[in-house]
């Protein structure tokens, strides 16, 4: 009977991959290369090695100099045999074994023979290895023969030739300059390949010099480019140069639009796909600029053809961020790619609906994506959740629906990052929509029951504590978290028990039952359990202690020590015992920032950091002391904050000066590090003649030179200020660094007698607002600003214009004041249109200072904030505001 016929991919579908190159092993196959020396060349056996030689490079094996020589000179062998698939692997083996510079000169004469071959396959390959392997004094020798076959009949060497220049831009550029004329002659050709690179090529050529790209864009588009691949690349390079002259000009012309929108009736897709990609991401593009281009994508959203649909949702995606209401005509189309076979076409659609559905389509869309979900992967999902986030956001009223959907996806299998996204937005939704609040805490509580994640239960269970003793029926959250303690790890365990004794600091009627659950803590098997629960239970007063008051009371149970947890470890350490108990006060609040020079990579010159430690925990320590062993500048008081060093000369010149930035109450004082790079000088007398005109409240107090600076040895000198006392003074202060030099005799390596003088002109230093502001971390933002109160709160809503982004935006306001950005909310998720950003300081004077920072972005780009402070002082809270204005 005749057996039934079975594709052969069929047969092994139960069987693992197989790979013909299995457990291959270096030394064998260096054995196997000894074939390449064979009288007669077996050419079949000759390419399997060298492709298992090929194999062993890419997967990452390394040659030793001896064993890539051996085979390097075996291979060139080869090249006495006329088997043209493998005179191929040849090429390939020579390129990746990159020979040194001597052992090229065996292969050159090999190359350059075959470059002036008649096979014009030998022509092309012989050209990409020749410039893959050559250095620019070979370079020079075969450039005439580069240039001749950049403008070669053949469009396979021309394109090698243009390919090969466009590495050796990288490498030797003024040699790839002189081709410009034969470059220019090739993006005529007719071939579609050579076209596309040649226009490549002279892209690199010319794009540092901004005149001659406008020219050539400007030739181009007049409609000379044939090749599909090269109209691609000057949509590309015209919407660059659009950009940039709309960036320029002041009239609110768009040079190039018309060219970009005819190009959306190119007779290929690509180069329709690229053009609408283009004006979609134009600067400032209006709506009735980006509707041709949504209008094409429309058509594309149909078609049978999966690329095409995938990159036309894509795009549309991008757009709905700045256009949505542009967008919205193509709802209908993108509906019907929910069902779509291929799901990353699916979920771009799902989630570019939801940012520009309105709020009658909710219902309708939120039962689509149901269906939807659980055929996605993670990744996918995550998107979707966050679409699902700014769409509750967005309409509010229909958060019942929207917060249903994220707790039921919630119960289902996922990793941790799926699972935090949907728990980071079920608070979020929690915290902005107080009619959510009852239902989002309750499916939060069932979820940690099933949780298998320590770090989303901690969260949570925090999270409980502070807005749970605040909903209507908290004692309905008791249950799940006491349960934590019986059936969690030691970490959930601890938590759980902390988040009671918030419950039962804020709800009074609970506390005779909590107390009961904390005494059963106390007998936990875990230490730092039963250590909690021994605190809370004297802290709360329930084991018949006295507590001193309820600010004592809230400041132990929701840890609002504004204190980082780093400082106060170093200063505990620090610490030596005696009769004077540890002051609390004297550890520093300054958030430790890693210098900048310690940024730098090895290799590099010296910064000039002598005197302090360049340890993180203590740096602002060790410059308290250096100041304070100054006798000058004893009368200024406690060290408020220093900043991060900042370069005030170039790299790798002769003189290295960076700057610290020390403040006091009422002192400034700068800190030149200055290192000398020259060993056949000694600088003496050194010192910075400081030019403080255009900083008007500061006066100079002290000046204090350094003496010596040896060659390669850092010194400090000093320059202080003063200003009015807690005054957050600002100016700009130029600098002059003068000295004495004297030659070293390099016999003796004595230093001369006499020394001649010089100055060497530094960069100038800025004191702004933000060097007058501690970043201060508060562990419990919420509670940190409800007990701050109303009093010193001062409120206001500004412009900020043009923004690129709402991360750029948010940067760039927390760079200003100098404050330090508070339960992440210096993040900004992408595609979000509002944020709110929580900031918190110390500012001088020793004024706690807090900070929530709302923004929003419209379709135009223009960026709004309003700015919420509170302070200890009503004068700190105006000055805030007045920095945001005026900066």
């Amino acid at each position: 009977m005749a057996q039934p016929l079975v594709k052969k991919d069929d047969d092994y579908d139960d069987e693992e991959e197989y790979s013909p190159f299995l457990g291959i092993e270096k030394g064998t196959v260096l054995q196997e290369a000894r074939v390449f020396n064979d009288p007669q060349l077996d050419t079949r056996k000759c390419s399997q090695v060298i492709t298992k030689l090929l194999y062993l490079l890419n997967q990452g094996e390394t040659f030793t100099k001896v064993e890539a020589t051996e085979v390097f000179f075996s291979v060139t062998k080869l090249f006495q045999s006329r088997d043209i698939e493998l005179r191929r692997m040849v090429y390939l083996m020579i390129k990746e074994l990159s020979p040194s510079s001597d052992d090229v000169i065996i292969v050159t004469s090999s190359l350059m023979k075959d470059m002036n071959s008649k096979n014009d396959m030998y022509r092309a390959n012989a050209i990409r290895v020749l410039c893959r392997i050559t250095d620019g004094t070979l370079l020079t020798q075969i450039e005439r023969y580069l240039k001749q076959a950049i403008v070669d009949k053949n469009p396979v060497v021309a394109s090698a030739a243009l390919v090969s220049g466009i590495h050796l831009l990288q490498t030797n550029p003024e040699i790839v300059k002189r081709w410009s004329n034969e470059v220019q002659e090739a993006v005529q050709s007719r071939a579609p390949l050579v076209q596309f690179h040649a226009l490549g090529l002279l892209h690199q050529i010319r794009q540092n010099d901004r005149l001659a790209v406008n020219k050539l864009v400007s030739s181009l588009t007049r409609g000379t480019a044939r090749s599909p691949l090269a109209q691609c690349l000057l949509v590309r390079y015209a919407s660059q140069v659009a950009s940039e002259s709309a960036a320029n000009s002041q009239t609110g012309d768009r040079p190039l639009y018309d060219f970009l929108d005819s190009c959306l009736r190119h007779k290929s897709e690509m180069v329709i796909l690229e053009a609408a990609r283009a004006i979609a991401e134009l600067n400032g593009v209006t709506s009735r600029e980006v509707a041709p281009a949504i209008t094409v994508l429309q058509l594309f959203l149909n078609s049978p053809k999966p690329v095409l649909r995938f990159a036309a949702i894509r795009t549309l995606n991008k757009v709905a961020m700045s256009h949505p209401m542009a967008v919205t005509n193509c709802n209908i189309d993108m509906e019907s790619l929910i069902s779509d076979q291929n799901r990353s076409i699916a979920t771009l659609a799902i989630t570019t609906l939801l940012k520009t559905g309105n709020e009658s389509s909710v219902d309708r869309l939120m039962k689509q994506i149901t269906n939807f979900m659980s055929d996605i992967a993670d990744e996918f999902k995550i998107v979707v959740v966050d679409a699902i986030r700014s769409l509750c956001l967005k309409f509010p009223l229909k958060y019942r629906s929207l917060m249903n959907f994220l707790c039921n996806i919630l119960r289902e299998e996922g990793g941790f990052e799926y699972k935090k996204v949907i728990v980071d937005s079920i608070v979020i939704l929690i915290r902005d929509i107080p009619e959510a609040k009852e239902n989002g805490l309750l499916h939060l509580c069932e979820f940690i029951e099933d949780c298998e994640f320590t770090y989303l239960s901690t969260q949570i269970l925090h999270f409980l504590g502070i807005e749970g003793p605040k909903a209507s029926d908290p004692s309905k959250y008791i249950r799940y978290i006491y349960n934590r303690v019986h059936l969690e790890n030691a970490t959930v365990r601890a938590c759980a028990v902390s988040t009671l004794a918030k419950f039962a600091v804020m709800v009074d009627s609970l506390k005779p039952r909590i107390y009961v659950l904390l005494r059963r803590c106390l007998f936990d098997s875990d230490d730092e359990v039963r250590d909690r629960a021994t605190l809370y239970l004297k802290t709360l007063g329930a084991d018949g202690s006295v507590v001193k008051n309820e600010k004592d009371v809230q400041e132990i149970v929701f840890g609002s020590l504004d204190l980082p947890l780093g400082n106060l470890e170093t200063s505990l350490k620090n610490y030596e015992p005696s009769e004077e108990p540890f002051d609390i006060d004297s550890v520093s609040k300054e958030i430790k920032c890693q210098p900048l020079a310690e940024k730098k990579g090895s290799g590099k010159k010296s910064n000039g950091l002598g005197a302090p430690p360049v340890t993180l925990a203590s740096s602002f320590d060790a410059y308290e002391r250096m100041l304070g062993s100054v006798v000058e500048f004893s009368g200024f008081g406690k060290l408020f904050k220093s900043s991060a060093s900042i370069e005030l000369t170039e790299a790798e010149t002769e003189y290295a000066v960076n700057v610290v930035k020390h403040i006091f109450d009422g002192h400034v004082v700068f800190q030149y590090n200055c290192t000398n790079t020259i060993p056949e000088q000694l600088l003496e007398n050194v010192n910075v003649i400081v030019d403080a005109s255009e900083a008007e409240e500061f006066a100079e107090v002290v000046s204090k030179p350094l003496r010596s600076l040896p060659y390669n040895t850092p010194g400090q000198t000093f320059v202080a200020f003063e200003k009015p006392n807690g005054v957050a003074a600002v100016g700009k202060f130029s600098n002059m660094l003068k000295f004495i030099v004297k030659e070293i005799d390099p016999s003796t390596g004595e230093a001369e007698e006499d020394g001649v003088e010089d100055e060497y002109q530094l960069e100038d230093i800025e004191v702004v607002a933000a060097d007058y502001m501690l970043k201060a971390a508060v562990p419990n933002f919420r509670n940190a600003w409800e007990s701050m109160g109303e009093d010193g709160e001062r409120v206001d809503e500004y412009g900020l214009g043009p923004r690129g982004s709402l991360a750029e935006a948010v940067r760039a306001v927390i760079d200003l004041l100098g404050m330090q950005p508070c339960e992440g909310t210096d993040v900004v998720p992408s595609n979000m249109r509002s944020h709110t950003c929580l900031l918190s300081g110390i500012f001088i004077g020793n004024v706690k200072v807090l900070a929530r920072l709302s923004f929003g972005l419209d379709a135009s780009r223009e960026v709004a904030m309003k700015l919420v402070v509170r302070s200890d002082d009503e004068a700190v809270s105006d000055l805030i505001h007045e920095i945001i204005s005026s900066g």
